[in-house]
């Protein structure tokens, strides 16, 4: 069946994979870097894909193609298909008052009406890092620009009308050529999960009008080609992206440990929490993926491991080498904010030092301990949702730590599997450019460890707990 490709352009870089349709195998794969910043030009996007599929070794043996990409990124687009402004991204908190807004008004000034609401709509309680707060923020505070706006889409599907031979010049008419999937649709803030459709007066109301959205196709439906013909798979937002290349399956729970932490399941049926703590997404396969997501995970790390002027590896050592509950120091991780719970203005905290217990090993202990328990608080979020947790894969960078698998066996309560270390997100759009072409996801074979299960014998979870709910 020849070659597919996968990529997963996320906040940090553009990754692109190149496997076996039948098989999976990997045959070769390329990246490159994106600028840094919650604000940036596509243009930088389609930048890096470029090079990144000239380290690939190009596309011109590829069967077909499919993009993951960052969810939520604002992309405005003018009558001649010409980028406004550039995108705000998921981890762009300005919006975080027309989040408010939103909620309120819709409550009729009533916050946990409003909440009610949204939760019933969309799936989702409005926070600052959906699509439709930013537009909200822009019709507000750039109201020029937002007068502008011909269309709306998002990072992976600006990418795929790009590959698709689309862009500055098409005029008008090329903007109906715009496609998405259901899982990026999810989670805009201006679509239905539930009932599979876009709200315009939802998004009316924010905007001031209804721009040009992207068609939302089916998981093995086409986007279109290239214009060597190559065949554009529907792509995906990256989280499910990330589970189709982590092989999730109906009862399993994703927990992703990278700039951000996410923890999701696949379920038959869509979330609808009012609380705001779970999004009620679609995943890229036909079921549904509510998920919780973080602002700090592997970040706290690098942070903490830069403060004790360690490499990783280092920090890691360190982190084993202290005991469970870190001696009794306790760190809540809200270094940048946070979306869940949503603290957009709050900091970190580190409870319980004393002279004997603040070690460098327990310091590192502790950021290992509290990343894990704030997990493990979305974990919770989604079982109150009804989900039961069969099995969690715990993937991302941060899962390869030996510090965090064991804190993760000792914390979490149910059995954990590793993947084999991937670029999950690539991997997973690899695989639906392989479902676009056959019209079936195909079984690819993939190593993975089972951790041995353990207990919190040192209360590490409930005293985070005690302390995180200072904040609330």
């Amino acid at each position: 069946m020849g070659l597919v490709a996968g990529i997963d352009s996320s906040t940090q870089s553009c990754k692109v994979v190149i496997r076996d349709a039948d098989t999976g195998a990997l045959v070769r794969q390329g990246r490159a870097p994106h600028p840094d910043g919650t604000e940036v030009h596509p243009d930088h996007w389609w930048t890096a894909l470029q090079k990144a599929v000239a380290d690939a070794g190009g596309l011109d043996d590829v069967s077909a193609v499919s993009v993951g990409g960052q969810q939520h990124g604002m992309v405005c687009l003018d009558s001649d298909g010409a980028v406004i402004r550039p995108a705000l991204l998921w981890n762009d908190t300005r919006s975080a008052g027309a989040a408010l807004e939103l909620i309120e008004s819709a409550g009729g000034g009533d916050p946990a009406v409003g909440a009610q609401y949204w939760a019933r709509a969309t799936g989702t309680v409005p926070v600052a890092s959906l699509t439709l707060t930013k537009l909200r923020w822009l019709a507000e505070n750039e109201p020029e620009n937002a007068a502008r706006v011909a269309a709306v889409c998002l990072p992976h599907d600006w990418l795929t009308w790009r590959l698709a031979g689309h862009g500055p010049g098409s005029g008008k008419e090329r903007l109906a050529a715009l496609a998405t999937d259901r899982s990026d649709a999810s989670g805009t803030g201006y679509y239905s999960t539930a009932e599979g459709k876009y709200l315009p007066d939802v998004l009316s109301a924010a905007l001031g009008h209804v721009p040009v959205l992207p068609r939302v196709l089916g998981p093995l439906e086409a986007a279109g080609k290239t214009p060597a013909g190559t065949l554009l798979a529907a792509g995906a937002g990256d989280n499910a992206a990330a589970a189709l290349g982590a092989g999730a399956r109906l009862g399993d729970v994703v927990m992703s440990l990278g700039t951000s932490g996410t923890v999701f399941a696949v379920s038959d049926s869509p979330a609808a929490d009012a609380s705001g703590l779970v999004a009620g997404f679609a995943d890229a396969a036909g079921h549904f993926l509510p998920l919780v997501c973080t602002l700090n995970a592997t970040r706290i790390f690098d942070a903490t491991a830069a403060l004790l002027d360690v490499d990783l590896a280092a920090f890691n050592r360190l982190a084993l080498s202290a005991g469970p509950g870190a001696g009794g120091l306790t760190l809540v991780p809200y270094f940048d904010g946070e979306r869940t719970p949503n603290l957009p203005d709050a900091t970190g905290s580190l409870h319980g030092i004393t002279r004997a217990n603040y070690t460098p090993a327990n310091l590192a202990r502790a950021a290992v301990e509290g990343v894990v328990c704030s997990l493990a608080d979305g974990l919770a979020a989604l079982q109150d949702q009804g989900v039961t947790a069969q099995r969690i894969l715990l993937v991302g960078g941060g899962a390869q730590s030996a510090a965090v698998q064991e804190v993760a066996a000792s914390l979490l309560g149910t059995g954990i599997t590793v993947p084999q270390p991937g670029e999950y997100v690539a991997d997973g759009a690899a695989r639906q450019a392989a479902a676009a072409l056959t019209g079936r996801f195909p079984e690819w074979a993939a190593d993975a460890v089972d951790l041995p299960l353990g207990k919190d014998d040192a209360g590490v979870l409930a005293r985070y707990r005690r302390f995180a709910s200072l904040y609330t």
